[in-house]
């Protein structure tokens, strides 16, 4: 390129703006494109990148001669913020942890660079330029759990929109204190037990997939791996930044692999807001580990219209491999849809008929015998709560657009699904999807029989925690808390919501002390302090229920009792770890004596799994009963008179 410049005589500056030209126009293309569409625009992408990369390059080899030809150090911000996006944007369309940790790299220089500081206060463009780029930054900061970056960050758009007013006194900031808003209250519900123990899979406490057992089958089907995922969250008033909620910023985590070793190499130093202690950084080594497999594909979507939705769904289920499971992660509120019986909504005819055939095709089933009373009784469990037979994932009216029904998601269990639906409305996914081997063909007319989906479903009504403070808006979903971070939400179910809380629970409990003289003593007793003294009885917790968990895997999986639809996905880490934590979350809301055997609280899952790790099974109730222990709150449940605490075991505790 240099040298055909020399040749031509053309000036570098006009070089150069006809290389900004052309990666602008691809770059607005890109940006247009659907990220759940991924592997279809990888050539695509490559090509914008390849042009971006050029330019870089072309600016930096000649940074003197263009800035002496009027080249603004913005512009250069600027070159480096599309690529940061470029980056950002492949890695939600591929996952790949790498592509997430080049753009952290990129927009870390601009900051550092402080390329956009240059006339931040006489161009109002430049200033909106600059809370663009720190708010892009945050997403990333977030997902690659940065706290320390993330405050900083916060406070600089904070002192950036305060010296924004002062200079543009007549422009409209108010969309910016919004996002202040949300940011600040995302920090505040996931800051309490940040960085205690990674979301993601780690090889340092999780078990290597290849040591997990394999289930012990006369016919056992192909193993299956999560290849792919959904995650759709919305509720009105929820914890969210950007189009990122936290139920979604959980999950999402729960199904990528950690660095191997990262989390503690680089955020183990940390304090209750997430800082560090030291500043040293080299970040594209940490997320970069080429000894872990592939993540899992995920498409994020927020508020979706229901023909979005399904038309994610759809192309996930027509990329999906052979080996392949689709993962799907459904949030939101219950209730049903309000249209006319006369116009057609959205889904496979309406409802009530499928309600109908579901119950004609039960009733065959039952007379011609099989056991399958529990389906009929799933079927009056729908008709009970026919006013909760949705799941509303849009804020754009309650018309049929906005929702989701079980019978929208029939047509694609022709392929393996995983689901897991949190919401109200779970019952009617139970009632309707458990019975699709019956009567799917009818419902789909002629087309082929599809594959039982495996499904875990939330409790009908939120659990009341112990203080009552607990609420979906403030904390997000404690069904998703258990399947993501099992013991934050054991002690959120008990109203431990920060770590002062948890430490003055045991230095009270622990203690003959007056009031007065606790609340000296806590005060007095240093920060540090408190945090070690607690995040060594969270980690007790932590490895109890590690070994536990494996232990009941061990169990399901040598038991010869597990349902086919489990044991071809029970070799897949991922997935495996989230039954595993369903079966602890369905015994401690179970055990807890608020919402003891009170069926609108527990937790379902379809199919059953084997008796032996039902709630009332001792070997379950002994768990619960241990870690209740760990924080001197077992009489906060109600135990069968013959569980007892088994002495500790030797063996690893790994999950």
């Amino acid at each position: 390129m240099k040298m055909a410049q020399q040749s031509s005589g053309i000036p570098l500056i006009e070089v150069y703006l006809s290389l900004v030209d052309k990666a602008d126009k691809k770059f607005s293309k890109i940006r247009d494109l659907p990220l759940y569409e991924r592997t279809r625009f990888d050539t695509y992408f490559y090509k914008v990148f390849k042009v971006y990369t050029e330019l870089w390059k072309f600016q930096q080899e000649n940074r003197q001669k263009l800035v002496e030809a009027g080249l603004k150090r913005w512009e250069i911000g600027e070159i480096a913020s599309r690529i940061a996006q470029l980056y950002f944007g492949q890695y939600m369309r591929t996952s790949e942890a790498s592509y997430l940790s080049e753009s952290y790299v990129f927009y870390d220089a601009i900051l550092t660079r402080e390329y956009f500081k240059e006339g931040l206060s006489q161009e109002l463009n430049l200033a909106h330029k600059q809370l663009r780029f720190l708010a892009r930054f945050i997403s990333v900061c977030l997902l690659l759990n940065r706290r320390e970056m993330v405050h900083q960050l916060v406070n600089h758009i904070k002192m950036l929109l305060d010296e924004c007013k002062r200079s543009f006194q007549d422009a409209n900031f108010r969309e910016w204190k919004l996002v202040i808003q949300e940011i600040v209250k995302f920090l505040k519900a996931d800051t309490p037990f940040l960085n205690l123990r990674p979301l993601r899979y780690s090889l340092v406490l999780d078990p290597h997939p290849d040591t997990l057992q394999q289930v012990s089958s006369h016919n056992p089907k192909r193993n299956l791996r999560l290849r792919d995922a959904i995650l759709c969250s919305y509720h009105p008033n929820e914890v969210k930044f950007s189009e990122l909620t936290l139920d979604t910023y959980r999950m999402l985590q729960s199904l990528e692999w950690e660095p191997s070793g990262s989390f503690y190499q680089s955020g183990s130093s940390t304090s209750q807001n997430g800082s560090t202690k030291s500043n040293i950084l080299n970040h594209s080594q940490e997320i970069s580990d080429p000894t872990l497999p592939h993540n899992p594909r995920k498409a994020i979507l927020y508020r979706p219209s229901t023909s979005h939705f399904m038309a994610v769904l759809a192309t996930a289920c027509d990329d999906l491999p052979s080996d392949g499971v689709l993962f799907i992660y459904l949030s939101g509120k219950g209730g049903q849809a309000f249209s006319s019986p006369s116009v057609a909504g959205s889904r496979l005819g309406s409802e009530s008929n499928v309600k109908s055939l579901q119950y004609n095709s039960t009733l065959d089933a039952t007379l011609m015998g099989g056991g399958q009373s529990d389906s009929s009784g799933q079927v009056k469990e729908l008709s009970s709560n026919s006013h909760l037979d949705a799941i509303h994932i849009g804020s754009r009216g309650n018309d049929g657009s906005n929702f989701i029904y079980p019978s929208d998601l029939l047509p694609f269990t022709r392929k393996p699904l995983f689901m897991i639906i949190d919401s109200e409305s779970s019952a009617s996914f139970k009632a309707s999807l458990c019975l699709s081997e019956f009567h799917i063909d009818i419902i789909l007319c002629g087309t082929e029989k599809g594959e039982p989906a495996a499904m875990l479903l939330s409790p009908r009504s939120s659990p009341p925690a112990a203080t009552g403070e607990w609420s979906w808006p403030t904390h997000g979903s404690l069904f998703t808390n258990f399947l993501t971070a099992p013991i934050q939400a054991f002690c959120l179910l008990l109203g431990f919501f920060d770590i002062q809380k948890v430490f003055f629970f045991f230095f009270y409990r622990f203690t003959f002390l007056s009031s007065k003289q606790i609340l000296e003593g806590f005060l007095k007793q240093r920060k540090a302090h408190h945090e070690t003294i607690y995040q060594d009885v969270y980690e007790d917790a932590n490895k109890l229920l590690s070994s536990s968990l494996n232990d009941w895997g061990l169990t399901l999986a040598t038991s010869g009792a597990l349902d086919s639809v489990w044991s071809q996905i029970f070799c897949d880490p991922f997935l495996r770890r989230l039954l595993l934590r369903f079966v602890f979350c369905r015994a401690v809301l179970t055990l807890y004596a608020p919402t003891h055997n009170k069926a609108e609280f527990i937790p379902q899952c379809l199919p059953r799994l084997p008796d032996t790790v039902d709630p009332i099974s001792p070997m379950v109730q002994s768990v619960v009963l241990q870690i209740a222990n760990v924080f001197s709150a077992a009489n906060n449940f109600i135990f069968l008179e013959n569980v007892v605490q088994p002495h500790k075991s030797s063996h690893n505790a790994q999950e």
